[in-house]
């Protein structure tokens, strides 16, 4: 199927197919209506406004777009080198107030993958070289003039890092933190380093005095605070019992990220709600840390009761793949449900962005993907997908190829 209007249409409606919410019961023959860049309505009898744009997505699968909760596509671009890398700042172990938003470049391959796995949220995080790395951005994969156009939310995480990655880095260095036990040191000098700071701007604040602001401690002290995420990279299951200690000694909201002995404790974080973005899975044992890595791993994790998502960390594993390796999952022993969970909502629902996309419901944005079967048959292909009711990528059967709705179309 070929969809590709000059402009974006006031209302669609994609009529017709095998209607996937995922958060309630598909629905055979159903229709989702989006008017105004919103989803108004999903179900079987929705009525069709006149002048509507209709899709026929009769024999197809309609699912929300898929939302990638960690990787690094458009500040780690593929084949550029060092030049496309801005994906860490490791001069120092802290680098709180960085953030991966100034670092984006929207033009980046990885996001023309996105699309063509039907990705259409991306959080984009500084990699895990620092104990300490900087703050994720929430933005969708494509249809802006810049990465400001496409941002759902500058305000989601920060992102930490326990394990071989800071200890390798700073180890090289000769500097702290060269172990484990001086990683954990770093984090937990900072974050006390940040409440004595908080208790300082206030009192200066009581007292009518000027305060200078701190940009690092500004950040850690909005973690305290609970309005951001404690993103944190961490392998074995004695560094994410180091991640609990320290959630616990600071009080801040942690998901922990890839996780790959996390089924050795999984008990522990399903009891403290913690989720897990698993991943990526499709990787060799290129280091220690990941020695007991497995798919089914993540089966384990959550017949536990732990809450799952699925990353690709991309471009360690090309974003596209996402889908793959849920399918994957679903035939090393993950339910079918829990595996589109941990594409869509799940991720949604552990950064905060749930209020705009990862399920189909009105309210949330337009972000639909058709596609030709279902999308954990990895004979399906998006055939079709729209971001906030903008048809952005459709699948060229006569050319046999995916089409991207270039930016010089929409903006003239």
């Amino acid at each position: 199927m070929t969809y590709r209007p000059a402009s974006a249409p006031a209302v669609v409606a994609i009529t017709g197919g095998y209607v996937v919410p995922v958060v309630s019961e598909p629905i055979e023959g159903g229709t989702v209506l989006i008017e105004g860049g919103r989803i108004t309505a999903v179900g079987a009898d929705v009525t069709v406004p006149e002048g509507a744009t209709v899709v026929d997505a009769t024999g197809r699968w309609v699912l929300p777009g898929f939302v990638e909760s960690h990787g690094h596509v458009g500040i780690h671009e593929e084949g550029e080198g060092v030049a496309g890398n801005d994906t860490n700042e490791m001069t120092q172990p802290n680098t709180a107030a960085v953030r991966a938003i100034d670092a984006v470049n929207i033009d980046d391959e990885g996001f023309r993958d996105a699309l063509s796995g039907g990705v259409t949220s991306v959080v984009v995080k500084p990699g895990s070289g620092n104990p300490i790395g900087g703050q994720s951005v929430a933005m969708k994969s494509w249809g802006g003039r810049t990465i400001d156009e496409q941002v759902i939310s500058d305000a989601v995480s920060v992102k930490s890092a326990l394990g071989e990655n800071p200890k390798r880095v700073y180890s090289e260095k000769k500097q702290l933190p060269s172990t484990r036990l001086g990683t954990a040191m770093v984090i937990r000098e900072a974050f006390t380093q940040a409440r004595h700071y908080r208790e300082a701007r206030a009192a200066g604040h009581r007292r009518g005095e000027p305060f200078e602001p701190d940009l690092a401690m500004e950040v850690l002290v909005r973690v305290l605070e609970g309005e951001l995420v404690w993103d944190q990279h961490t392998h074995r299951h004695d560094d994410i019992a180091t991640a609990l200690r320290l959630a616990d000694e600071f009080g801040y909201r942690l998901v922990v990220n890839h996780g790959t002995e996390a089924h050795k404790i999984a008990d522990v974080l399903a009891e403290r709600n913690i989720p897990v973005i698993f991943g990526p899975m499709l990787t060799s044992r290129s280091k220690v840390e990941l020695r007991d890595r497995s798919i089914a791993n993540l089966a384990a994790l959550a017949a536990a009761g732990v809450r799952v998502a699925i990353t690709t960390d991309h471009p360690v594993v090309p974003i596209n793949f996402l889908v793959h390796q849920a399918t994957l999952a679903v035939k090393d022993g993950l339910p079918r449900q829990t595996a589109l969970e941990a594409l869509t909502v799940n991720p949604a629902s552990f950064l905060g962005l749930d209020r705009r996309v990862g399920s189909l419901r009105p309210g949330l944005d337009g972000d639909v993907v058709v596609w030709s079967g279902d999308p954990l048959d990895v004979h399906s292909r998006a055939e079709l997908v729209l971001i906030d009711g903008v048809p952005v990528y459709s699948w060229d059967e006569t050319a046999g190829a995916g089409r991207v709705v270039e930016r010089a179309e929409r903006f003239v």
